[in-house]
């Protein structure tokens, strides 16, 4: 009587164990290989702004695969192209106040020297404002009281250094207002439309602030920073009224605050700060320019609200959406925000926020079709070095792999002087998706946690920075996260001189190397950088080293001189026209290699620069890495 009833029980039972099974393979199976297209190609839109008056939207967007300028009526459908570039694209741009144009700037195939261009709504003509070859063109100033006027930068008087010039936008016409006296690197300009500010270069590496009352009156000093101080400090804005001025300022504490200091006196008024990290983003209000919040970057990027006038718009904004939030954009009104929300494991969105309203509108996100996949998070963590300074990072795993005994990819940051931060990182996630442990790392000599860890990082190019990432990689290893065998060195610029320092200076300890654009020799490299960085090179000299004063020094850091050491393959990819690293850089060490036999593959770009721009430089670059890695690590490659 029974038998039926149990065998109908072990049916279920076995039912419920397939399911299970089934469930457990999901949870240990490879996600899906995340297109390389999707990941290194050009975003579907990006980088949304509302214009002045609030009735429209400018995003950049492809059109025939190449990245242009897009405008939309807001609340209707009439999104339009208005730029047919065909070359690298459009990156950067903004509106003009006349509600009727948009600025933008563009080299040529890398080199740097941006030109100024200006694109009418209504006839899409496209006018080049400064057609000056080899210039460099920098937008300093255009105010909505001023529609058809600009004040920009350019070296065509000295290529080292940048006069300023007054810009009718509407007629082209171009008038010298400021000479460079040679050793100015930054300008200042008040709400009246006047040069008064200026920071000037000192030789011991730190900077000076200069200020006056107005462009007909002489140059007085209003602060010094010195070479400890000069890379937590700096200012930001003048108010409204230009007798005070907003500055990031480290003097007597270790991080950057933010204070407002008093033009015809002494009165330093310290207005937010925080005692591990240095100030962030100031978000001024557009027509007061009184401070409304400020941002510090943490492990994520922490808004501190200082205008309770906005402090509900803030928390419904916070509301609309996860992730850390930026304001791209307001309305002169100020009644219509564009915000963006940064994720780990998914896109940029986008929301327009309706101040009068209190609620906001979903717009678009930059790359949708990462929502189809499968996409890793990116875990903060934080270790000791050998010398016990705290190190700060972040750890992306591949999904549904578990935590053990991983292929790992040490992926450095350039600059040195920034860091990596919290978010969506299309290297990271294409790394994990393919198997590899990402670990990110905040060496010495980063920025954003004070003047202290910054400092720390001075002639320690291939010295203690190193060390810092040889010490993140015993870190992951001993957490069992990491399989000592199997761990490559990855990174650009900075990261790239990392990476072939791990191949040069530590080659027990990775497998193989990728560097893209990095310095190989530091003498050749301090002496070949863009003559409009000669106000830098005391900087350079104090906090890399001297080529003058240091040779043997500088080549004791270099790989150049180490490549005999090399055991492991190297990636070398190189833009031809780097201004900032020339492709001497990797063509010494590419043929210092060849000569000794050391396995090795160099790719080179004609039509870049410092990075690759283009969709087809990446999407080629991102196939050879990807084959690479997976030959000497084992990872999942897209055929």
């Amino acid at each position: 009587m029974n038998t039926p009833t149990l065998f109908g029980f072990s049916l279920v039972i076995v039912f419920y164990a397939l399911i299970a099974f089934s469930l457990i393979s999901q949870c240990f199976a490879a996600p899906e290989l995340i297109p390389r297209e999707i990941l290194f190609g050009n975003p579907v839109k990006a980088s949304p702004n509302i214009s002045p008056d609030g009735t429209k939207l400018a995003y950049l967007a492809p059109f025939e695969g190449v990245l242009n300028l897009w405008v939309r009526t807001l609340g209707q459908e009439d999104d339009h192209v208005i730029t047919k570039d065909k070359g690298r694209g459009i990156t950067s741009y903004s509106w003009q106040e006349d509600n009727a144009h948009l600025l933008y700037i563009q080299d040529t195939n890398g080199d740097e020297n941006w030109r100024l261009y200006s694109v009418e709504l209504a006839s899409l003509e496209t006018r080049e404002l400064t057609p000056f070859p080899k210039v460099q063109v920098h937008l300093i100033a255009h105010e909505r009281e001023r529609p058809d006027e600009a004040l920009i930068s350019m070296n065509q008087r000295n290529p080292t250094f940048h006069d300023v010039y007054h810009l009718n936008l509407k007629t082209g016409e171009l008038k010298l207002v400021e000479e460079n006296p040679g050793d100015f690197q930054t300008w200042l300009v008040d709400h009246d439309f006047q040069v008064r500010g200026a920071i000037r270069s000192l030789s011991d590496g730190g900077s000076e602030l200069l200020i006056r009352d107005d462009q007909t009156k002489k140059w007085h000093s209003r602060a010094v920073w010195n070479l400890e101080d000069e890379m937590t400090s700096g200012p930001i804005e003048f108010t409204k009224d230009g007798k005070m001025l907003y500055l990031k300022d480290s003097r007597g504490t270790d991080t950057g605050r933010l204070v407002k200091i008093d033009l015809a006196g002494n009165v330093r008024e310290v207005i937010a700060q925080d005692a591990h990290y240095d100030v962030g983003s100031v978000f001024l209000h557009p027509d007061t320019y009184e401070v409304q919040m400020v941002s510090f970057v943490k492990e994520h990027s922490e808004w501190t609200v200082l205008d309770l006038k906005i402090a509900e718009d803030i928390k419904k904004i916070r509301a609309l959406d996860e992730g850390d939030f930026f304001v791209s954009s307001r309305s002169r009104s100020l009644n219509r925000w564009v915000i963006g929300f940064v994720k780990d494991d998914g896109p940029v969105s986008y929301y327009l926020y309706d101040q009068d309203l209190g609620s906001g509108t979903f717009l678009f996100s930059n790359q949708p079709d990462l929502e189809h996949y499968q996409l890793a998070q990116m875990e903060p963590v934080s270790f000791k070095a050998r010398d016990g300074l705290d190190l700060h990072g972040y750890l992306t795993l591949p999904p549904n792999q578990g935590r053990e005994l991983l292929p790992l990819v040490l992926l450095v940051h350039g600059g040195p002087w920034v860091r990596d931060v919290w978010g969506y990182n299309p290297r990271a996630q294409w790394l994990a998706n393919r198997g590899y442990a990402c670990l990110e790392v905040n060496y010495r000599g980063s920025t954003g946690y004070g003047k202290a860890f910054v400092n720390a990082g001075d002639k320690e190019w291939g010295g203690k920075m190193h060390d810092d990432l040889v010490d993140a990689v015993s870190w992951v290893v001993s957490q069992k996260i990491a399989d000592p065998e199997r761990i490559a060195i990855f990174g650009g610029s900075y990261g790239g001189y990392a990476a072939l320092a791990g191949a040069t200076f530590t080659p027990d300890l990775f497998r193989c190397a990728i560097s893209i654009v990095g310095p190989s020799n530091l003498i050749t490299f301090i002496e070949s950088v863009p003559p409009y960085w000669k106000n830098y090179l005391a900087t350079i000299h104090r906090r890399v080293g001297n080529p003058k004063t240091e040779e043997e020094f500088l080549k004791s850091r270099s790989p150049l001189t180490k490549v005999s050491q090399i055991k492991i393959p190297i990636l070398i990819a190189q833009g031809a026209n780097d201004p900032r690293v020339k492709r001497e850089e990797s063509e010494q060490i590419v043929a210092a290699m060849k000569e000794k036999g050391i396995q090795h593959e160099y790719l080179l770009f004609p039509d870049e620069g410092h990075g690759f721009v283009k969709p087809e430089n990446r999407l080629k670059f991102y196939t050879v890495a990807e084959k690479f890695l997976a030959d000497h690590l084992g990872g999942r490659y897209e055929s």
